[in-house]
């Protein structure tokens, strides 16, 4: 059993919390519902806090601080440049994992983060699984 826990803003609404808990609770749970899922994260990138986590296998608030910095960087890296562009997605690929870092297109500054075992999933199904993720996801 996958245990998840939520954390959320102290600034929202009493009854949009609840709905928000619940929807980032039920977008995690899905998440690892994808082949090879280990562990999933709602990140908020301002702060580099864990809005939500589920799974196991990794310390989510030690990644969620690393990651945190790879978003940052990118973007600063994406400025630099001049790009008139956005982020779909970042993918990091270890030995054994995948790592699937994915700001949300309607809350930039929040991202979802997968981990993926590489031996037992499909990358491209996971790509789309946090595609899909992001659009259902209400913050």
């Amino acid at each position: 059993m996958t245990r998840t826990r939520i954390r959320t803003r102290t600034s929202d609404a009493v009854s949009d919390q609840g709905e928000t808990m619940s929807n980032i609770a039920e977008t995690l749970d899905t998440l690892l519902k994808t082949d090879g899922a280990t562990s999933a994260a709602i990140v908020d990138s301002s702060s580099g806090m864990l809005l939500g986590q589920a799974g196991s296998g990794l310390d989510l608030e030690v990644a969620a601080a690393g990651n945190t910095e790879v978003v940052r960087a990118k973007l600063k890296t994406i400025a630099a440049l001049g790009l008139d562009d956005t982020i779909d997605d970042i993918l990091i690929t270890l030995t054994s994992q995948y790592h699937i870092i994915r700001p949300l297109a309607a809350t930039p500054e929040v991202f979802i983060y997968l981990v993926l075992d590489s031996a037992k999933s499909n990358l491209a199904l996971a790509r789309i699984n946090v595609k899909k993720a992001d659009a259902a996801l209400e913050l």
